[in-house]
């Protein structure tokens, strides 16, 4: 009897021992559901352990389906404004094939793909939100070109910084930002979202964006950042977007591939392949470039996104047959997520149950989305960034306005300034306020305004009045469009110029004028705006002109007939208040020029580190590297900008020798002789005059932004690495040579102080 008790009680605590390990093993199944467990989310890893068995553990109870669902993003608005107005689906929801979405912002917007999402699918994978944040989400800063102005890289990582809490405030986990292509052509209609074209400044600016998006990298108040476009789309031919890019392995090492270097050592979590080719080959379907240069060299280890329908246009570009072997190209090149086209999840599957895709790549890829949705904490909790009351709080606050507005004019370039007119009296009696921006809210957001909106905007017209109050009229007048011919308004903007005290006109683009596929051929004043400048002329007034546009354009006809040239680029949701902020004096300009503008778009392209010739000069009726008719100099070459004050440099000094293991100290003494406090982007130069490559006839190494009161003198150093006087071979090897260097210290990359030194002992 006692025998049998206890065969009951073993048989009972094996039945029991069974039950719990059932539903323990049930529990850890769900577990990212009800959270069981815990991933991390903070920046540091306390237990990678655990995250590797989560992941490893979501793989396996994965679908080969709901694998390529992870490797899939679409646009958001179809499930927001009914079942058929976009490609995504309730249906792609259910069977777990979507693992990101783009474009929709907002705590409600996104909280209702997300419980959909959470209740449809299988495994309740989070989905990873996803918007342009390019310079801003609802406070718009200045374009990103406008930005890389200011020269001061704390600002940039200001405003990144506040634009990530902004935008993951409302519910945002990844903004596709950076943009980090240098652009040395000022047609191509996309380099208003980067920093210029310069290495050396693209490479510190990129560096800053990238740790401002991320500042508390995996906390619900941070973005992950994703550099663009990888790579070298900032150099299409004849500055077409979307055009071929050929060029010798040197340049796409020195001059287009540091800033993306850059990002990965500043901890960027994803990047974003180009659409061009480079050399022949499409970026999207890059092998070498993805896995090889990126992953392997450089050691990231985060995930690569195609842009948008770049897997599909492969087949456009005639490296594949069709859909499928688009797909296939992609994905095994190292192309991780699929934006919009829809063509992993359609062809994935049967290519790697026919053998053209490894299961281990999809699982590689896979991979490395799970870890980074764990890393958000997106398992534990995949409402974590939906907090409508810090939405409320956080989003347009003032805080986010007054950076927005110390950005604004702190990124604007003052290019002209005879017989000192700016700044302006604030003892004015009228302006005659002229142009089709000087009223504006919408075109002075610029391209990429994210989820900016107009009624948020300052106008030029309502900065005025917040500076001047009633006391000084302002007759405002549009005078003509950006498109439309016609010059009716032209009489009414005489008028107004005739009965007031001085003319501020603001003219320049519409906001789509420069941006994706926005490339432009004539890069003076669009429409008759010239023909309004000349108007204006005519009646004798002081005239300021305020530019507004996202490229270099060309001004030698505007610099000719006007007293001010105020470069202010699309300045954002601040526009108004900081423009009057300069007119007025309350700033100082100190912004200085990070792409060059030409006299003539046959110059182009124009950038100020042009490599040295057989043949150089610019002599008439000699056979030099020139055009006939044209000098070689560009109208504000690369580093200028004025002040309202004047800096004068001397007593430049350096050592004449140094060697492999030791930094070069330069010094220069700045002085500011002029009646205003200001400050002095300080820049250094270098030039290699002996190299087994041909080199460029000068580079930026340094620079440094100082604050100096009115008649006194700094002294400013600046160290050069002996590492950064090297160059890249077309075996793309990094080498420094020994030899003489021209060191070069001033304003702006043309007025410039000078010392030889020697480098020893390589």
């Amino acid at each position: 009897m006692m025998k049998a008790i206890i065969n009951i009680r073993w048989h009972i605590i094996i039945i029991v021992g069974l039950f719990i390990g059932y539903c323990a093993a049930l529990r850890a199944q769900y577990a990212h559901v009800n959270k069981q467990i815990e991933p991390s989310t903070g920046a540091t890893f306390s237990d990678k352990s655990k995250e590797d068995v989560f992941v490893k553990d979501l793989l396996g109870r994965m679908t080969l389906q709901e694998k390529v669902g992870q490797l899939s993003q679409y646009v958001g608005s179809g499930l927001l404004t009914g079942p058929n107005s976009g490609a995504l689906s309730d249906s792609l929801l259910a069977h777990g094939m979507v693992g990101s979405i783009l474009n929709v912002g907002g705590v409600n917007n996104l909280r209702k793909l997300q419980e959909k999402n959470m209740r449809l699918s299988r495994l309740k994978i989070p989905v990873l939100f996803a918007f342009d944040v390019v310079h801003g989400y609802k406070t718009i800063f200045p374009v990103p070109l406008a930005e890389s102005c200011s020269w001061d890289l704390d600002m940039i990582t200001r405003t990144a910084k506040a634009a990530a809490i902004e935008a993951s405030a409302s519910g945002i986990h990844w903004t596709f930002a950076p943009m980090v292509d240098i652009a040395r052509d000022p047609r191509w209609g996309r380099i208003v979202e980067g920093a210029g074209e310069d290495t050396y400044l693209g490479c510190k600016i990129a560096e800053a964006r990238v740790k401002g998006f991320q500042w508390n990298l995996w906390q619900p108040n941070s973005v992950l950042a994703c550099a663009k476009h990888f790579a070298a789309y900032g150099a299409p031919q004849a500055g077409r977007d979307y055009a071929p890019v050929d060029m010798s392995p040197a340049t796409l090492a020195e001059v287009y591939l540091p800033p993306y270097k850059a990002c990965v050592n500043a901890g960027v979590q994803t990047f974003m392949s180009a659409f061009n080719d480079i050399n022949g080959i499409p970026a999207t379907g890059n092998r070498w470039l993805i896995s090889d240069l990126l992953r392997r060299q450089w050691g990231f280890n985060g995930f690569v996104v195609s842009d948008w329908n770049a897997v599909v246009q492969l087949k456009t570009q005639g490296v594949v047959e069709d859909d499928k072997g688009a797909s296939i190209l992609a994905l095994n090149a190292g192309v991780d997520m699929d934006m919009t086209d829809g063509l992993y999840n359609a062809y994935i599957p049967d290519a790697v149950n026919e053998g053209l895709v490894a299961m281990s790549t999809i699982d590689a890829s896979v991979e490395r989305i799970l870890r980074i949705k764990y890393r958000l904490g997106l398992f534990d909790d995949p409402y974590r960034f939906l907090d409508a009351k810090r939405e409320k709080r956080e989003v347009c606050s003032p805080k986010l306005m007054n950076l927005a507005r110390e950005a604004a004019s702190n990124s604007m370039v003052l290019l002209k300034n005879e017989r000192g007119i700016l700044p302006l009296s604030k003892q004015i009696h009228s302006i005659a306020l002229i142009g089709p921006l000087a009223d504006n809210r919408s075109e002075v957001l610029g391209s990429w305004k994210a989820r900016g909106e107009d009624n948020d905007v300052v106008t030029v017209f309502q900065g005025l009045k917040n500076k001047l109050g009633n006391g000084v009229t302002i007759r405002y007048v549009r005078g003509c469009d950006f498109l439309d011919k016609r010059e009716n308004e032209f009489s009414e903007a005489w008028r107004a110029a005739s009965e007031s005290d001085v003319v501020i006109a603001v003219v320049g683009e519409k906001a789509l004028m420069s941006g994706e596929s926005r490339s432009r051929a004539f890069l003076s004043l669009p429409c008759v705006q010239e023909k309004l400048i000349d108007i204006l002329r005519s009646v004798g007034k002081p005239i300021v002109v305020v530019l507004m546009n996202g490229r270099p354009m060309t001004l030698s006809h505007v610099d000719n007939n006007v007293d001010a040239l105020l470069e202010a680029w699309f300045p954002g949701t601040q526009c108004g208040n900081a423009v009057a902020d300069i007119l007025f004096g309350d700033v100082n300009p100190s912004a200085k020029l990070t792409t060059s503008f030409p006299y003539a778009e046959g110059q182009i392209p124009n950038f100020y580190n042009y490599k040295r010739s057989g043949r150089p000069g610019d002599m008439e009726h000699s056979s030099t590297v020139r055009h006939i008719d044209l000098k070689n100099r560009n109208l504000y070459p690369f580093g200028f900008g004025l002040s309202y004050t004047q800096f004068a440099y001397g007593n430049l000094q350096c050592n004449d020798r140094f060697e492999a293991d030791e930094k070069l100290k330069v010094t220069v003494d700045v002085t500011n002789t002029g009646s205003r406090d200001g400050a002095e982007i300080v820049q250094l130069y270098v030039a290699d005059k002996v190299a087994t490559m041909v080199r460029p006839v000068k580079e930026l190494k340094g620079f440094k932004k100082v604050f100096i009161p009115k008649g006194q003198t700094v002294c400013v150093e600046l160290n050069i690495d002996v590492h950064e006087l090297g160059f890249w071979t077309n075996e793309m090897k990094y080498v420094v040579e020994p030899g003489e260097f021209e060191i070069m210290v001033g304003p702006n990359s043309e007025e410039l102080l000078s010392r030889t030194v020697r480098l020893e002992n390589i």
